[in-house]
């Protein structure tokens, strides 16, 4: 187990983790006074440029599923049987004019920059965990409530994030539920997971993205933590 110290929230990671997923990341951005309350136009206006841009870029769903981020997440989720949910999502805003589902203007300014650049995004309430964070390779014993309160035990290899309590999230089956963000909630833990063949400056670019939409309706908004492991 690696131990960062160094930084301003104690963070391992697995000697295993690069091992079994040699080119692989995990991206962690802690963003501070990011109370949004009521919804933005700005945010709105932000949004609906993403996805323009998205429709122009992507002619075809065949396009789409080419892109290199996209088939980065699929080779990734088919070890497990399990096909990408992004892709889903953006081929029902992209193809077939659905509107993004109605959430906080939080989820929605994450959701915004998820569906921009496609990585796999999940998001926590930082008074919620209890550090260190870990950062490792599931056994397949692990379990834990997801968002919607279903008791998931984690597949065997998948990459997953823990505190001193439990997983806060897994690839697979995403964030959990002890930890999820609030109305009330005004400090965030953002993490992002990229398999092989999605470089660490995508990663923060990413993040960038994040932090520019929070941030453009929450004037007060400040990154506290930003940082892709492993380092170096």
């Amino acid at each position: 187990m690696m131990n960062y110290s160094e930084t301003p929230f104690l963070i391992e990671i697995s000697q295993e983790f690069a091992k079994v997923y040699p080119g692989a990341y995990v991206g962690i951005l802690v963003l501070e006074k990011v109370m949004l309350q009521s919804r933005s136009s700005n945010l709105e206006t932000a949004r609906n440029e993403i996805i323009r841009g998205l429709q122009k870029q992507f002619p075809d769903l065949d396009s789409l599923k080419a892109h290199p981020v996209i088939q980065a997440y699929t080779k990734y989720y088919r070890k497990f049987d399990k096909s990408y949910h992004v892709l889903g999502q953006l081929r029902s805003v992209i193809f077939e004019n659905r509107p993004v589902p109605s959430a906080s203007p939080l989820v929605e300014a994450i959701f915004a920059a998820e569906l921009k650049n496609m990585f796999l995004t999940a998001f926590h309430d930082l008074e919620t965990i209890s550090f260190p964070l870990k950062i490792g390779i599931s056994s397949g014993g692990e379990t834990y409530l997801t968002l919607s309160g279903d008791e998931k035990r984690l597949k065997p290899t998948d990459m997953m994030v823990s505190d001193q309590t439990g997983v806060i999230s897994s690839v697979i089956y995403g964030p959990d539920k002890r930890t999820r963000v609030t109305p009330s909630t005004s400090r965030i833990l953002i993490v992002v997971y990229a398999p092989d063949g999605i470089s660490r400056e995508n990663i923060i670019s990413h993040f960038t993205d994040i932090e520019s939409l929070i941030c453009s309706v929450t004037p007060e908004c400040k990154r506290t933590f930003q940082s892709v492991f492993p380092l170096g």
